[in-house]
């Protein structure tokens, strides 16, 4: 059966939904009407939705009161909750529950869950934890990132999830662009997800119906014009933008991935600001690299 790549409210996890950056302020309270303004301009802009409370947003810094709130901000400001992918990991599953809870509340659309993160847990504890979340109703996308949970949800526990009933589709941020086929092999159904944007071309042209994106916080039309390029096939198109996007792009999957996005958002006229401890301001030839990449995407055009 064919499917489309692109956003639909029948499956509002597909399309371009961006990783939102939470603009704060110098005093590192949140600006909710900023963060406002940015979801607005970015659906504006080409985007899907939104993925609030990710680790791009900075979720692990936020009081409750604090994340319960992005979420609220998230869902007026894209007047649509559909449009909303909250991130509910918690270290508890009890926790990732309630969060899944409150996004359901506000009428999101999905959310998205990391595997237990406080220890490195097993197939069967990670099968629990997705289906105690997943017994709220809200369709659950599974987020893998062995690199920081140390929980690797292989395409043998993914066709498991789903099988399961407690996933719709994977957030693949391993990098390994080869599981794509393995994914679709074991477990057909299960919609693939682009996790990191500097493989985004290889698994669009895999099968990927969906970006969870983190560089269109500052270049959305320009992404956008590349994504849908990518899982159309026209590489006459994609593979060019791709290749002049991608000093970018990986940013995404570096460490200093949170204050790069920042950084450039802030060069090209958006809200970023600083970032909340442990993070660290960019200094040095990180920084020196952040700017010179940004600048000339702007030089180029791209927006």
């Amino acid at each position: 059966m064919t499917v489309s790549p692109t956003w639909n409210a029948d499956r509002p996890w597909r399309g371009i939904m961006v990783a939102t950056a939470l603009p704060l302020r110098d005093d590192l309270s949140v600006d909710h009407d900023a963060y406002a303004e940015h979801v607005r301009w970015l659906i504006d802009n080409g985007c899907d939705g939104v993925v609030p409370n990710g680790s791009l947003g900075e979720y692990q810094t936020l009081t409750d009161e604090e994340r319960a709130r992005v979420v609220r901000t998230a869902v007026e400001a894209a007047g649509d909750g559909a449009r909303v992918m909250p991130g509910v990991s918690a270290y508890g599953s009890g926790e990732a529950r309630r969060w899944a809870e409150q996004a359901a509340g506000e009428g999101c659309g999905s959310v998205l869950l990391l595997p237990p993160n406080a220890y490195r847990a097993g197939e069967s504890g990670v099968r629990a934890h997705y289906a105690e979340v997943a017994r709220v109703g809200v369709p659950v996308v599974a987020y893998n990132n062995p690199i920081d949970t140390k929980v690797d949800l292989t395409p043998g526990t993914l066709a498991h999830l789903h099988q399961d009933g407690s996933i719709v589709a994977v957030k693949e941020f391993t990098g390994d662009v080869r599981r794509a086929y393995e994914i679709d092999e074991l477990a057909p159904g299960l919609d693939l997800l682009i996790g990191a944007d500097d493989v985004l071309l290889e698994l669009a042209l895999a099968g990927a119906v969906g970006w969870i994106a983190g560089y269109p916080n500052a270049f959305p039309a320009s992404c956008a014009t590349l994504y849908h390029a990518a899982v159309a096939g026209d590489l006459a198109t994609a593979r060019p933008l791709y290749k002049a996007l991608h000093p970018l792009l990986r940013w995404d999957s570096k460490t200093e991935f949170v204050q790069s996005i920042k950084l450039s958002m802030d060069l090209v006229g958006r809200r970023g600001g600083p970032t909340r401890p442990p993070r660290s301001p960019l200094t040095g030839q990180t920084e020196a690299a952040v700017r010179t990449a940004t600048q000339k995407a702007v030089a180029d055009g791209h927006r």
